[in-house]
């Protein structure tokens, strides 16, 4: 970018923020290096001095100044093993021109961190398919929850989705084995929750009554003779771990879940591995995505002979 460049904004990038529609149409362009040059008024819209914030329409002029002095140096990009490549293609359970839908594996988380070299966010360059652009990720689930996740191969549709999420239009439902068997078979949790830090940079999700409203419903749907339980869940609101917090605060941890149900969280014999599956969504004006059972929760669930028909 020795020149000036004077870009139209696509349909695509339809309402989407400035500092936003930099990232994707110039990603080697560091954040910073945008705003200094919106301060200096050397980036505008249709002519106009304008914010980072400031949401760009179809058909508007965005004047982008040289900035070769700002660009970011790229790092080598870290060679995928095809084994990862294989497993999320064959992931998909859904695609459309806007959505794609796929059935996360436990254990892999959606994005990177200290000590994670693959995750969903680097594997989206393998969920392009027909398109330029890679997917983008919309909601989030644990690392070691499976099931049904949504990435957006638009701009504008991750945007739409966000909200979906966001006002709860989204219905969601998830699969856990418990440890014990509630005496209420069916009910609703409604329990604030709190963020807290607990050192070391590591946050712990707590119940407490001046923390954010939470309300989740479950439903049992078999059980082994009182020692652990298939139950439904439906969360209503989407806090951090909420379902996690909750079950363990009614006294029925998830079953491998040992950083809120500590060592009542395990059996003897059974997997160590977190028992949480985000088994369906339904968003509005798309079909419903179900996610079958995989992994350690599938061989649970088989062994102990629970009955997910109920």
């Amino acid at each position: 970018m020795s020149q000036v460049q004077m870009v139209t904004v696509v349909k695509d990038d339809n309402d989407i923020r400035l500092d936003r529609w930099f990232k994707r149409n110039f990603p080697k362009v560091s954040h910073i290096s945008v705003e200094k040059a919106l301060r200096k008024g050397q980036i505008r819209v249709d002519g106009q001095k304008v914010k980072s914030s400031h949401k760009v329409q179809e058909g508007s002029v965005v004047r982008v100044p040289p900035m070769v002095e700002y660009t970011r140096q790229e790092k080598p990009k870290k060679q995928i093993d095809e084994k990862y490549i294989k497993i999320i293609q064959d992931s998909v359970i859904y695609k459309d021109a806007e959505i794609i839908v796929i059935n996360k594996p436990a254990g892999l988380a959606v994005q990177g961190g200290v000590g994670v070299d693959v995750c969903v966010d680097v594997l989206l360059d393998f969920l392009k398919f027909d398109y330029e652009q890679r997917p983008k990720i919309v909601h989030r689930l644990d690392k070691d929850t499976s099931g049904v996740l949504v990435l957006a191969r638009k701009t504008n549709v991750a945007a739409k989705l966000s909200e979906m999420f966001r006002s709860k239009e989204a219905e969601k439902i998830y699969w856990s084995v418990v440890i014990k068997t509630p005496k209420i078979k069916e009910g609703k949790i409604n329990m604030p929750l709190l963020k807290r830090d607990t050192g070391a940079g590591k946050e712990k999700v707590v119940y407490d009554e001046e923390g954010q409203n939470a309300t989740t419903f479950y439903r049992v749907m078999d059980d082994l003779a009182g020692k652990v339980s298939l139950v439904e869940l439906r969360p209503i609101t989407g806090r951090t771990h909420q379902l996690r917090v909750h079950m363990s605060e009614v006294g029925h941890p998830i079953l491998g879940d040992g950083k809120y149900g500590g060592k009542e969280a395990f059996i003897d014999g059974l997997s160590k591995k977190m028992h949480l599956h985000a088994r369906s969504l339904k968003l509005p004006n798309k079909p419903l995505f179900t996610a079958d059972l995989t992994g350690d929760m599938k061989k649970t669930i088989l062994e102990l002979e629970l009955d997910v028909n109920k």
